[in-house]
């Protein structure tokens, strides 16, 4: 909990006071325009919303300042509203500090390094020569396998496997059932058979990174998977071996990353976008949603591919349309010969 001075002074924010010592008025958590009530904090940032903010019971509201004549309550104003509510949450959010509590049924080899203000969970195994850092939290069934280093405050939530000799940094929050460390679908072929390449490789994980639930990141063959400092990586994610990414790119939900692709700084990748092999991302590219990206971008900017959803009838027509070009260009090649 907070003042909404604090809260202000937080964001950097003006604020502007409805009702006697309301800058003292206590915050304990946050919530939307039309549900919020006493002792809450809302936010106005889509104009779609607008509509319920006279009708508000929030105790204040975090908006801009074309906004604040007709907010009712208090309000925090400020330039990105939307920005101002992500770190007062995260304020009011703070997740609860390790304090080197060790469950019973936790299986802890001789050889692995834990730091006393460490927190493990019940059945985490942790193997040998792995390194637990300060305020770690390893959460219920997870695996920190043989010479990993997990780096201080970061925090495994639950069921996440860390393969054998990878690397995750500071500050690095993973969700359930992610895998990270796991062999890169390297194969070699022989009379129609697949011979499996030995991925011996690592993974290094920067600091400040957040992994999604189910997500993969798979070990290099030969040099290290690096995900550099700052990414954010959202569920169902599989980045293959030997792929980079650059510091502060977001990646959206069932994106595929093919083998040794590389990701500038900055980048964001839309839902289900697929990246192919070798190729090289700059820095500040977007990419929208379900794009298939077959070559190189070597230019900042937005770039698409996918087709967005049409009225199904409308959609055969264009494909019709299509072929008929395909069958116009065929027959007119046809007469030239």
């Amino acid at each position: 909990m907070a003042t909404l001075e604090e809260l202000a002074n937080l964001v950097n924010g003006e604020l502007h006071c409805r009702g006697e010592n309301a800058s003292e008025l206590v915050i304990h958590q946050v919530a939307t325009l039309d549900k919020a009530k006493e002792g809450e904090i809302a936010f106005l940032f889509d104009g779609k919303y607008r509509k319920f903010l006279k009708i508000t019971r929030a105790s204040a509201v975090i908006l801009r300042v074309e906004d604040l004549d007709d907010c009712p309550v208090s309000a925090i104003v400020t330039q990105d509203p939307y920005l101002a509510y992500a770190k007062i949450a995260a304020w009011l959010n703070q997740p609860k500090l390790a304090r080197g509590d060790i469950h019973s049924s936790a299986i802890i080899d001789e050889y692995a390094k834990v730091d006393p203000t460490a927190d493990i969970a019940a059945n985490a195994v942790i193997e040998q020569y792995a390194v637990i850092g300060a305020h770690v939290q390893v959460g219920p069934g997870c695996v920190v396998a043989e010479g990993v280093t997990v780096g201080d405050y970061s925090r495994l939530v639950a069921n996440v496997t860390l393969c054998h000799h990878i690397s995750i940094g500071k500050r690095v929050l993973i969700h359930p059932g992610a895998v990270i460390g796991s062999d890169g679908f390297g194969l070699a072929r022989e009379n129609g058979a697949w011979v499996k390449i030995p991925q011996i490789g690592s993974v290094q994980i920067g600091d400040d990174v957040e992994i999604g639930a189910n997500t993969t990141i798979d070990r290099g063959a030969l040099k290290d998977t690096v995900i550099e400092s700052g990414v954010k990586i959202d569920n169902l994610v599989q980045i293959a071996h030997n792929v980079r990414i650059g510091e502060n790119s977001a990646i959206a939900g069932c994106v595929g990353i093919a083998g040794s692709a590389t990701i500038g700084k900055r980048c964001m990748l839309g839902g289900g976008v697929g990246i192919a092999g070798h190729l090289e991302i700059a820095d500040d590219v977007t990419i929208t949603g379900m794009s298939l990206v077959t070559k190189s971008i070597r230019e900042p900017g937005a770039y698409s591919s996918g087709w967005p959803v049409r009225e199904a009838r409308a959609w055969r027509r264009t494909v019709a349309r299509v072929h008929r070009l395909d069958a116009s260009k065929n027959k007119n090649q046809g007469a030239s010969d």
